[in-house]
């Protein structure tokens, strides 16, 4: 097992940049998320009052895995309390260990925080189990050092699995709903000429990094157009206390080829967006949205719809529909996955053992019928974190 080296301040990470990026390639089911340039984006707009821990492991002087951490103090039932985690924040479904030895990273770095002080209240990975990867490392690494994993379901999100061909998926779709999307469609079309752009630059390294801030300034305000507009939760892109901080996440997509920018207009001017990221054929749809006063006609569906044919026709192995609004995206969906987590609670700290017994208190008055390997799966919607 490799020596650890613990990185504190997000610009010392810059000198590890090329590394971070050979050991990103060589990660099974890696997203953009994993990637240097968002967590140096997320960091410069809510790093304040989190701790960086990033653990590289080494052998020799050389990179072989990178474990992404952070420490923040999150509300509970219980109280505050410290939380050691991936830097995710659910911006994303699915987050893991950078390298081609997950659990070789994973247990390098367990090692090393059971060895070292203790600046957490609670161990808790979360957003496991990504598309073709094992979830069951992270819970293996934590027991082989040491530390509970209790398993618990720490959301949902709605996966469309692109094999096969467009046709099939389409007419898999169930038969009401299609027939209200094809009525919907031409009244669409009755409005205008409906045409459809993706944006996907290849990236700087490709002499094709621009962010097409004119694409992205149109989602922007046509997320301010949306029902969605008023929102204060961060939810659209529009919104000032994210709005920031996805521009910049942007710039750094475009850099990297990682963007994925849908838009749908009609008569040429932009009715309807889907924006996110994409990496080795996985898609994640980060924000969506449409133009209510443009039109009511299913412009938003209508441009998903045509954003899933054109993954197809791509090669797109998967596309992440993203956590929240479930009812909306069933109608797309072959399936809903589950996002997990495994939690530590240090036997001697009394509240975070309270905090334990709640949750499996309160799964087992849920009786939700998920497991994994062992231990019961709890779903985060009771929890009432």
């Amino acid at each position: 097992m490799g020596r650890v080296l613990e990185i504190n301040q997000i610009e010392q990470l810059n000198d590890y940049r090329h590394e971070w990026g050979r050991l990103l390639a060589e990660t099974p089911a890696a997203s953009f998320f994993q990637s240097l340039e968002w967590l140096e984006s997320y960091w410069r707009h809510f790093g304040a009052g989190q701790k960086l821990r990033v653990l590289m492991v080494l052998e020799g002087d050389r990179p072989v895995g990178i474990l992404p951490l952070v420490v923040r103090t999150e509300a509970s039932k219980v109280g505050r309390m410290r939380v050691l985690t991936y830097p995710l924040h659910d911006w994303g479904s699915f987050y893991g260990p950078i390298g081609s030895n997950a659990e070789m990273v994973l247990a390098a770095g367990f090692e090393h925080i059971h060895n070292t002080p203790r600046d957490w209240d609670i161990f808790e990975l979360r957003w496991q189990g990504a598309i073709g990867s094992d979830p069951h490392q992270t819970q293996r690494a934590m027991l082989a050092t040491g530390f509970q994993a209790y398993p618990t379901v720490w959301d949902r999100t709605a996966i469309v699995e692109l094999s096969g061909t467009w046709d099939a998926y389409w007419a898999s779709r169930k038969g009401v709903w299609l027939r209200r999307f094809r009525h919907n469609e031409r009244k669409l079309a009755e409005q205008g000429k409906i045409s459809y752009l993706r944006y996907r630059p290849a990236g700087a390294q490709q002499n094709d990094g621009s962010p097409r801030w004119d694409l992205y300034d149109a989602c922007e305000e046509i997320a301010r157009r949306s029902w969605q507009g008023a929102a204060t939760n961060g939810t659209t892109l529009s919104h000032e206390a994210v709005r920031g901080f996805l521009r910049d996440a942007h710039a750094a997509a475009a850099a990297a080829g990682a963007v994925d920018l849908n838009m749908l207009l009609l008569d040429a001017e932009p009715v309807a967006f889907v924006y996110g990221y994409h990496r080795n054929g996985y898609v994640y749809g980060l924000r969506r949205g449409y133009d209510a006063r443009r039109s009511r006609e299913g412009a938003g569906n209508v441009l998903l719809a045509r954003t899933l044919r054109d993954s197809f026709a791509r090669g797109d192995r998967i596309y992440d529909l993203g956590v929240g609004s479930l009812q909306s995206k069933r109608h797309f969906q072959t399936r809903l996955a589950p996002i997990l987590r495994f939690s530590h609670y240090p036997p001697s700290a009394l509240r975070t053992q309270l905090l334990r017994a709640k949750r499996w208190w309160q799964g087992h008055r849920t009786a939700l019928p998920a497991f994994i390997a062992v231990g019961r799966v709890q779903d985060r919607a009771a929890d009432a974190r």
